[in-house]
């Protein structure tokens, strides 16, 4: 016979004879509770050693073979033993048990378990990877998943079967107390006015704020825990350290300064940050003179006489520079000098939660935020080092107009340049190995962009993958395939537009133990908290958005939480994130994707109104695009909204 069925044929036989011992009468129903009871501790009282070790059994039992009603079986401990025998019975009774339930889950009952508990299977190996027994103390201590699942769900870790015992007896001692003294005082109820007794009302009032508090003990224990192999500063140089003179640094410092706070922002480059030196500022100057230069082309189209716009790129590049010194001045060192924060340049290192080194001084500061954006990535392709190649940080270095540009990536960034040097007058090959562009947009924003690049001359290779680079004469060439044909592709310049990473390194996180995220960023709270809680995060660092706007909204609640978190915190909203591409025609975006609605399984209705409909539309000669609308079933209620059009990026917000 099998020896599982044969074991568990035991175990259960067990927990009958146990049951039927304890049961008062044979053939006869339980009566009302206070008879049931009054029968149960009279048979206690005629043999208190078997009954108590038969107890001790069923509930040993009933933990070993993960039968739900350790609940139920804990608070009829107290009802029947009272508190303090009920309690000991109990402690050691649920831990032997969850202790065997952990060994049969580990050693007989391992692929049920896998199938049966796999998403909570995966949240406590993470949990156990990163904080090892204090993860299994907070689940006994806060009784959130139920004591079986624990049991089954640990035995597939890879945690000793002594500490899962040590932890779960400390660990679950106090809910154990609590239970075990609400029975007891449910076990002396013997009329209807007993219900209101103090002592019975305190004590369900216990087994509900119970979780609550176990809650907020585990996360002081926790942050005690990462803080104690720090000292902690008696005085203080500042109230709060920004690190990164970005969108989200200036903001930080902004509103900490104006609160009359003592700040200190620390910049290793130029101040403003990717958006004011490589990014929104000179993108936007880029693409609006390129622009204009397609609106020369379109000039018929007006009644006007046709004109081939004359492009002259340093003149263009040289507006790009003079933009980015009109508005250098709001991000400057004066103007935050001015406002009374003090700006240091240097390469800022976090020695601890308090104290920040920088050009060979250290501050002391209470808070500390990092706002220290993000970079380039450089795919790993071979040949990439011997090719001439730009990112969306240098490209503004370029002295002259590459007369064929390949632009490597179809997200926003490679989309909106690869529009502008052709409008310019490049030749323009855009390489993305997605099957798409704009791969977080739905298939038909993704398609209009496609056909209006089209229609301008953009060699378009989408789900084509590269695959190495070769050094040219006169430039280089992309070795590409799709999966079945290979392709080789001449230019002489490329763009690589593969996406951005957090700026974390040469920080000293690793040394602090501020944990990271799988892509790099930051892993913040919803206070925007970091492993370290007197440690913030905010901007493309902490993610997940890559918006100016983005980070300038992280940067308030960080500054506020900084200052004010010790009376009362602000939890982050970016429930409603508007996100915007400046293509032409634009792409703006708030809320759900139709795919991402979907995804979520929500019943929806997509609907969509062309502008060649729309009267002003048609008399700007904009009529190209579209708004979609996604609506639960039956309902106004919006979900989310995706406009392609003219002056979308403005409109989106309305």
């Amino acid at each position: 016979m099998n020896r599982k069925l044969i074991i568990g044929a035991l175990l259960g036989a067990g927990i009958v004879a146990g049951v039927w011992w304890l049961w008062p009468g044979t053939g006869s129903g339980p009566g009302s509770l206070p008879q049931l009871l009054a029968d149960i501790r009279s048979r206690v009282q005629a043999a208190p050693l078997a009954a108590g070790g038969s107890f001790f059994l069923l509930y040993v039992l009933t933990a070993a073979l993960g039968i739900p009603g350790a609940v139920l079986l804990t608070t009829a401990a107290g009802a029947i033993f009272g508190t303090l025998q009920g309690l000991i019975m109990v402690s050691f009774a649920s831990s032997i048990g969850a202790t065997l339930n952990l060994l049969a889950a580990r050693f007989l009952f391992r692929p049920l378990v896998e199938r049966r508990f796999a998403a909570s299977m995966k949240r406590v190996n993470a949990g156990i990877r990163e904080e090892g027994v204090w993860y299994l103390f907070a689940l006994r201590l806060v009784p959130v998943f139920p004591f079986f699942v624990i049991n089954a769900v640990m035995g597939l870790t890879r945690l000793p079967a002594r500490s899962f015992y040590w932890v779960s007896q400390i660990g679950m001692l106090p809910a154990t107390l609590i239970y075990v003294n609400a029975g007891a005082q449910l076990g002396r109820i013997d009329s209807v006015s007993g219900i209101m007794s103090p002592a019975l009302l305190a004590s369900l009032a216990l087994l509900g704020i119970f979780p609550l508090l176990a809650h907020r003990l585990v996360a002081m224990l926790r942050v005690r825990q990462r803080y104690a192999r720090f000292r902690r500063p008696r005085r203080f140089d500042a109230n709060l350290v920004v690190i990164g003179a970005g969108a989200a640094g200036l903001v930080s410092a902004y509103v900490a300064a104006a609160a009359r706070a003592k700040v200190v922002l620390i910049e290793s480059g130029a101040m403003g940050g990717d958006c004011l030196n490589s990014g929104c500022v000179p993108s936007k100057a880029l693409i609006r003179s390129s622009r204009l230069a397609a609106y020369q082309r379109r000039a018929a189209e007006f009644g006007l006489n046709p004109a081939t716009p004359g492009t002259d790129f340093s003149r263009i590049m040289q507006r790009v520079r003079e933009v980015i010194a009109r508005i250098e001045p709001h991000d400057s060192v004066e103007r935050y000098t001015a406002l009374g924060v003090e700006c240091v340049r240097g390469e800022a290192h976090i020695t601890s939660p308090w104290t920040v080194a920088v050009g060979g001084r250290e501050i002391r500061t209470r808070s500390i935020v990092l706002a220290t954006g993000g970079s380039p990535t450089l795919p790993p392709i071979p040949g990439l080092g011997d090719i001439p190649h730009v990112t969306s940080d240098s490209l503004w270095d370029l002295g002259a107009q590459p007369r064929r540009l390949l632009v490597l990536g179809g997200g926003p960034i490679g989309c909106e340049i690869a529009q502008a040097f052709r409008r310019l007058g490049s030749e323009v090959m855009l390489v993305e190995r997605l099957p798409r562009l704009l791969n977080r947009e739905d298939d038909a924003i993704s398609a209009a962009i496609a056909t209006q690049f089209a229609a301008e001359g953009i060699q378009l290779l989408t789900g084509w993958a590269a695959q190495h680079f070769e050094r040219r004469p006169e430039g280089g060439r992309l070795h590409c395939s799709d999966g079945t044909r290979e392709l080789e592709l001449d230019f002489d310049m490329a763009l690589i537009a593969t996406g951005r990473t957090a700026r974390t390194s040469g920080l000293g996180l690793e040394a602090l133990g501020i944990a990271l995220n799988p892509n790099g960023t930051i892993t913040v709270n919803e206070y925007m908290q970091t492993s370290l809680p007197n440690i913030y995060a905010c901007g493309d660092v902490a993610g997940p958005w890559q918006l100016t706007h983005a980070a300038a909204h992280q940067a308030w609640y960080c500054a506020m939480n900084a200052l004010w978190g010790r009376f009362w915190r602000f939890r982050v909203d970016d429930t409603v994130m508007p996100a915007a591409v400046f293509t032409d025609p634009e792409v703006a975006r708030v809320g759900l994707t139709e795919a991402e609605a979907r995804a979520a399984g929500l019943d929806i209705e997509v609907t969509s109104h062309a502008l060649d409909e729309h009267d002003r539309a048609i008399a700007d000669g904009e009529s190209r695009g579209f708004i979609r609308l996604i609506t639960p079933r039956g309902s106004d209620r919006i979900l989310g909204a995706t406009i392609v059009g003219p002056h979308a990026g403005d409109t989106i917000s309305e």
